[in-house]
């Protein structure tokens, strides 16, 4: 999972005040997110009336089901969970976050693209909101027929190069978007003449992240929809099952000591984690500062170590040195694997 998504959380000093609400409606909910204002505003005096407000406008005003993160006056982040979590309202010096990203699923930039003569259909998830572009480049003529004549075959390869140009520009998007977002996966259906000039098109680093789909058009999106998730699932199966056995095959550190130095010096390219890690650990403002020791803190240049959830901790530690996270119950502790 990468977790870009999260990094603004860590550029506001917190405590944050972290909330997730269920499924609720009508007078319950706004009876509910009472009870839960009230909690936060007599949590060990930390109750911001700014930061409570907004939390309410944002909780009442928006569909149910829904993780919430405020500090100094602002909802940071608000996220809609697609399964109700458990309820909480808890102020931290860091956003509670685990419990989202266990719900919210691995985040994977890819592009979905169903291609045909007159161009494509582009659909890029990563960096934000889903964004859709529809890419055409020439036109006309784009119907071969079997008018005759001394001028078919003239025609005909026309048409195959007004195929290719719509192709080559759906490909230069495509490259531009992969250099953007980092896209892991590119998706592709569509018109098989027009997937093997897209293919001829695309630069190297697109072309080796290709994974053709079998249905789709531009008319139908139905079995298109099923066969991406059904890819996507396949590669974070695959993709969880590498770093794995990366992890075993070079011994990479387990356990909240070892896995939090690497992460201080900046050498891990991904964490995993068997879910949430309530036992606590040492840490400082810097997103790297967290230790399991003290002490061990302190000779890092942290004053004040404050103690906080480790999962909390981990999290922000891999969102702020563009590691990896991700939850596999075939680890019974916290591991990690490093980029050198």
């Amino acid at each position: 999972m990468r977790l870009d998504f999260i990094r603004p959380l860590y550029e506001r000093r917190g405590p944050y005040a972290s909330v997730y609400l269920g499924a609720l409606t009508g007078p319950e909910r706004e009876s509910h997110w009472r009870s839960m204002r009230d909690r936060l505003d007599g949590h060990d005096g930390q109750g911001d009336q700014a930061t409570l407000d907004a939390l309410e406008g944002e909780a009442l005003s928006a569909a149910p089901g829904r993780a919430l993160f405020a500090t100094h006056g602002d909802v940071v982040l608000a996220e809609s969970l697609r399964e109700a979590p458990s309820e909480m309202a808890t102020w931290t010096p860091l956003p509670h976050i685990t419990p989202l990203l266990m719900r919210r699923g691995e985040n994977v930039p890819h592009i979905r693209v169903i291609v045909d003569h007159a161009g494509a259909e582009v659909t890029v998830f990563g960096g934000g909101s889903p964004r859709k572009t529809t890419v055409e480049a020439a036109k006309w003529p784009l119907q071969k027929t079997a008018q005759g004549g001394w001028s078919q075959k003239r025609y005909e390869r026309a048409v195959d190069e007004a195929w290719e140009k719509n192709a080559a520009a759906v490909a230069h998007e495509i490259d531009e978007q992969v250099r953007r977002i980092g896209a892991e996966l590119i998706l592709v259906a569509g018109e098989p003449k027009s997937r093997s000039y897209l293919l001829r098109h695309l630069g190297t680093k697109a072309a080796d992240r290709v994974m053709m789909v079998e249905h789709g058009s531009r008319d139908d999106h139905g079995q298109f929809e099923r066969d991406v998730e059904r890819a996507l699932d396949e590669w974070l199966d695959r993709r969880r099952a590498e770093l794995l056995e990366r992890h075993q095959e070079s011994a990479g550190p387990t356990g909240m000591a070892r896995v939090s130095q690497a992460l201080r010096e900046g050498r891990v390219q991904a964490v995993l984690l068997p879910g949430e890690l309530p036992g606590s650990v040492w840490i400082g403002e810097g997103g790297t500062q967290l230790a399991t020791d003290r002490g061990e803190l302190q000779r890092w240049g942290v004053n004040e170590p404050v103690q906080e959830r480790s999962d909390s901790a981990l999290a922000r530690a891999a969102a702020m040195t563009d590691a990896e996270l991700w939850f596999t119950d075939a680890v019974e502790n916290v591991a990690a694997v490093l980029r050198y």
